[in-house]
């Protein structure tokens, strides 16, 4: 470049210290919520609530609270109370306004960093309240403490006003309430079954306080207390499954500050079931707690294994993944100086808990082991033959997995790929049957979508063996295409398509195949999933026909609402689509693949236990529970193919 093209650049485009824009903590939360919440669509709402409830959690923790009732207001407010100490309305020092107006409206400000009011806490980051009254249209707070009642009122993260007297009060305790704001996260849309089964879990990790849900909007309440503990959560989860030993194990134990607490139990299944938390919140990523409790117990079951001479001295030991295959845990560690990764708090970062937790797993379980006789040789029994078969399908496995390398001639014959090679530009559409996999391959765009027809069912890998499934023609198919791996091997740096589309038939068994896919996914391909990758395509239910015109209706109210259009219109043709290779390929292009016109729906998991339990009823072995299942939902169903 030249000087004198230099000299012709705009001045307002010039990069100099009056570009640097320095925002405020209200106004960097509202430009970049995402940063903060994770991000503003329904997980971002629902994480709002759980940063209040945190604050209440963390009263519980420390033993002043045992009573948190949460309201799904009628207008989609969210009000949070609790019986805690109420949060302080005296003036802080450092900021010369009320403590309560500095935690609501302050970034990393809270009684949490100091050590001296909380051991033990969930929000140390101090952001939580203060986003989420940044983030709300309006919030008040009122306090009960000292006998009376307090209350501040916020706009848009605004105080209207200082901390006011409002009343007397008999007893202690916070209340929350407060708006999302509309403009930031679109449709306001709270799911009460998903803050349920949240609440449940922190009832769960905190035996003796009762937590309560309300929804107001529908007239629904839920309450929750356990005094097992995280025991009962573990024979929750396992509920309606096969056990291999009648009680979960129990280990418990307090290192220096650090509270140790892990409940196991083995069911007959093939899936790892593991939630872990750190002071309470749950970490989905895992992180330092988790590998320590890992790492224990496939020590443990080895050395076990080898000194009762159920494993010879000759033999392999036990992988990781053969003493995980049917292990169902809740791993729960408290500290007073967690380090998360990220506000959201996904994983856990502290390096002297990995050997806490190693060290008190691996004392008590061998203990319970040697006390045990009787579900040791049980849970070892089951190791040994997943070993056997996880040995059989390695081989498969590897093969697999050397195919996946991007070397011409790997990739399954009948895949058609795309000119592109960037994995972000590119997608990749999972189509049921041949002949819509033709349609297909006709009317996408060969730039940047690539297709993978399925001949058929794909095997149900909830009732299979990790030997059946990787034999499986078009598991193996799926696999190779992908280029990624699955289970412990998965690497999603290798991944060819950042966009994995299944795209089914509209009847029962295109439902039933699209239901066996993200089976696989979610049970060995689950970062996928948590990383934004999969989506499903939304093809069409009918076209109606008037004149030249066509409408597209991609469910029942949308056909209403088209016909009460045409309701005085003659000649009117409906036909309704079943399969995806009814359509030809530009009307396939048109409804389903164009980016322009197309609908796709994420697949995301925000309540992992939910998830687990509803694939196990629906694609487990078991039929009692499949049916209660399917006739407690009945009235629900959408779309039904007759």
């Amino acid at each position: 470049m030249t000087q004198d093209t230099l000299s012709t650049v705009p001045a307002e485009n010039t990069y100099t210290a009056e570009a640097i824009q320095v925002l405020g903590g209200r106004e960097a939360v509202r430009r970049r919520p995402g940063m903060y919440i994770g991000s503003t669509d329904q997980r971002g709402l629902h994480h709002m609530v759980y940063e209040i409830v945190y604050n209440s959690i963390d009263e519980a923790m420390a033993g002043y609270c045992n009573r948190i009732e949460v309201t799904i207001l009628p207008d989609n407010a969210i009000r949070v109370e609790d019986n805690g100490r109420g949060i302080p309305v005296e003036v802080h020092p450092a900021t010369n306004k009320s403590a309560l107006e500095t935690v609501m409206t302050i970034l990393h400000a809270g009684a949490k960093f100091g050590g001296k009011t909380y051991q033990v806490s969930g929000g140390l980051h101090g952001v939580g309240a203060s986003v989420v009254n940044a983030l709300s249209s309006w919030m008040q707070v009122k306090v009960r403490r000292n006998g009376k009642v307090y209350q501040q009122e916020y706009r848009q993260g605004v105080p209207q006003g200082d901390v006011a007297e409002v009343g007397e009060a008999s007893d202690t305790g916070t209340t929350t309430t407060f708006l999302a704001v509309a403009e930031i996260f679109g449709q306001i849309s709270i799911d009460f079954n998903v803050l349920a089964e949240r609440l449940r879990e922190m009832a769960y990790l905190n035996k003796g306080v009762e937590i309560s849900i309300r929804d107001e909007r529908k007239d629904i309440e839920k309450t929750f207390y356990f005094e097992g503990g995280i025991t009962s959560f573990v024979q929750h989860l396992n509920r309606d499954r096969h056990l291999v030993h009648k009680q979960p194990i129990y280990i418990y134990k307090a290192v220096n500050s650090t509270i140790v607490e892990v409940a196991l139990q083995y069911n007959d299944g093939y899936a790892e079931v593991t939630f872990s938390f750190a002071n309470c919140i749950n970490t989905a990523d895992g992180g330092t707690h988790m590998t320590g409790f890992r790492s224990a117990l496939t020590r443990v079951l080895n050395d076990y294994a080898h000194k009762s001479k159920m494993l010879k001295e000759d033999e392999p030991n036990l992988t990781g993944e053969d003493v995980r295959e049917g292990l169902t845990a809740v791993v729960s560690v408290k500290l007073s100086e967690p380090q998360f990764e990220g506000q959201t708090k996904g994983k856990l970062g502290n390096i002297e808990i990995k050997s806490q937790v190693e060290g008190v797993v691996g004392e008590q379980l061998t203990l319970y082991l040697e006390e045990h006789p009787d579900d040791a040789r049980r849970i070892i029994d089951k190791c040994i033959t997943v070993a056997k078969a996880r040995e059989a399908a390695r081989k498969a496995r590897d093969l697999v997995i050397k195919k996946s390398s991007l070397e011409a001639g790997t990739l399954p014959g009948k895949l058609a790929g795309c000119t592109e090679k960037e994995p972000e530009r590119v997608e990749l559409y999972l189509v049921e049957g041949e002949s819509a996999g033709g349609s297909a391959k006709q009317g996408r765009d060969r730039r940047f979508q690539a297709i993978l027809p399925l001949r058929g069912k794909i095997l149900n890998v909830e009732k299979a063996a990790a030997d059946k499934m990787v034999a499986h023609e078009e598991i193996r198919a799926i696999v190779t295409a992908l280029g990624a791996g699955f289970n412990e091997e998965m690497d999603l740096t290798q991944l060819r398509y950042h966009k994995v589309i299944l795209m089914t038939d509209a009847d029962v068994d295109g439902s039933h195949i699209r239901t066996l896919l993200l089976t696989f996914f979610f049970r060995h391909m689950s970062e996928l999933i948590n990383k934004g990758h999969l989506f499903i395509a939304q093809p069409p239910l009918y076209q109606i026909k008037h004149n030249k015109n066509s409408y597209w209706a991609y469910s029942e109210q949308e056909k209403d609402r088209v016909m009460e259009q045409l309701k005085d219109a003659k000649k009117v043709d409906i036909q309704r689509y079943k399969g995806l290779g009814e359509m030809s390929a530009e009307q396939l292009w048109e409804t389903t693949m164009n980016p322009e016109t197309r609908t796709l729906l994420q697949v995301s998991v925000e309540d992992a236990a939910n998830a687990d339990y509803i694939f196990h009823v629906l694609m487990g072995e078991e039929v009692p529970p499949r049916k209660a299942f399917i006739q407690s939902h009945a009235r629900s169903v959408k779309n039904l193919d007759i």
